[in-house]
């Protein structure tokens, strides 16, 4: 890339931090550490095992950061919410430990609060309903510990919402879905609709009050992965205020990349792995089908194809970052780790687009629905 483009990015970035949608650290921490922040020092260069540290965060030119507080669809009931408080102390155990760098935020002022202090504002979304145990009560319950929106669905239907990735059942959201959504608007809690089918897009949008978020979800026009959003549903971003915010996994974003995904995720079961393990052993197994069976690769010039495309349908004030670190076995190149963000700026610059619209881009489309949601709710 171009050091004056790089240079004219960082400083962007300087004045208009990256709000990032969408970071798996807490459930990575979890399985490579059991959540010590002792074991894994996130001051020292953890490059070899994880792609978020606070060091390369600050690189990036990230000001505030949603951590997901996701477990798998695989714990159910009572165990998905226990496994799901556990991923909320951690973050709160990391802002605490680390209390010179990162602050908890709940609120757009809070956001704004950190950036003034030179701290990574610090929030929390839940991925995947499976998370609340169909329990209103249990979604109000995270919200008071600080969880700021809620993925209705993860990559398996939950008993009121169908998945982006498995077999309908409800054909969108059932009626007590609807009602989920209505108490995420009356508290202020962001409806997160990356994962969910499009229906349930179609649905929650209809259904809602407040903007919605896509936290990491890319272009369907651009790849053609049930994960990214159709056209029909960012043409009404405009409408319902709401942010797309464009996630850099290879099987999203680069159209070779989904069969070659497959093929890897099979070779990991087939190894007695998730697909989605990014622990040292799990990665010297997706290394070895790499090295036997190379990947397509994904670029910043790759996520900027969606960028430019997204912006076409749902307009500058509807878009976002999410980048999905560490819940991701790969990375499109320039994009290798949270340090990368200056490379996708760099690419937009290149391509034409404004200062200004990079800073809502990065930073004030996210900080106003956040407020939007909370003006919602009031």
């Amino acid at each position: 890339m171009n050091p004056e483009l790089l240079d004219r990015a960082r400083a962007v970035l300087r004045t208009t931090p990256v709000v990032d949608g969408h970071n798996d650290l807490p459930w990575a921490m979890r399985a490579q550490a059991g959540y010590d922040l002792d074991a894994v020092d996130l001051t020292a260069d953890q490059s070899h095992r994880l792609h978020t540290d606070l060091d390369r965060l600050r690189a990036g030119g990230v000001g505030a950061q949603f951590w997901s507080v996701y477990v798998p669809a695989e714990l159910a009931g009572d165990n998905a919410v226990s496994a799901t408080l556990e991923q909320i102390d951690f973050v709160h155990a990391m802002t605490e430990r680390h209390a010179d760098r990162l602050r908890l935020a709940r609120t757009a002022d809070e956001l704004e609060a950190a950036r003034a202090e030179g701290r990574i504002a610090s929030l929390m979304g839940a991925e995947g309903g499976h998370s609340i145990n169909s329990s209103l009560a249990t979604l109000r319950a995270l919200y008071t510990l600080g969880v700021r929106y809620l993925t209705l669905t993860h990559n398996s239907n939950v008993p009121w919402a169908d998945s982006a990735t498995d077999t309908p059942v409800h054909g969108g959201l059932s009626a007590f879905g609807e009602d989920v959504v209505r108490e995420m608007n009356r508290i202020g809690m962001l409806v997160d609709l990356s994962h969910v089918s499009a229906d349930t897009m179609r649905d929650a949008l209809r259904v809602t009050s407040a903007p919605v978020i896509f936290s990491h979800s890319s272009s369907r026009a651009v790849c053609d992965h049930p994960r990214n959003i159709p056209d029909d549903v960012l043409a009404q971003l405009p409408g319902n205020g709401g942010v797309a915010m464009v996630t850099f996994v290879p099987k999203f974003v680069l159209p070779a990349a989904i069969e070659w995904t497959l093929a890897a995720d099979e070779n990991m079961r087939a190894n007695g792995l998730h697909p989605l393990e990014t622990t040292p052993e799990a990665m010297a197994v997706q290394h070895a089908f790499e090295a036997a069976r190379p990947r397509p690769v994904a670029t910043a010039a790759t996520v900027a194809d969606h960028l430019d495309h997204m912006r076409e349908v749902a307009g500058i004030d509807h878009l976002g970052i999410g980048g999905d670190f560490d819940g991701t076995a790969f990375t499109p190149a320039g994009l290798d780790d949270v340090a990368g963000y200056p490379n996708l700026i760099a690419e937009l610059l290149d391509r034409g687009w404004s200062e200004t619209d990079l800073g809502k881009l990065t930073w004030h489309n996210a900080v106003r629905v956040l407020r939007d949601a909370e003006h919602a709710a009031a």
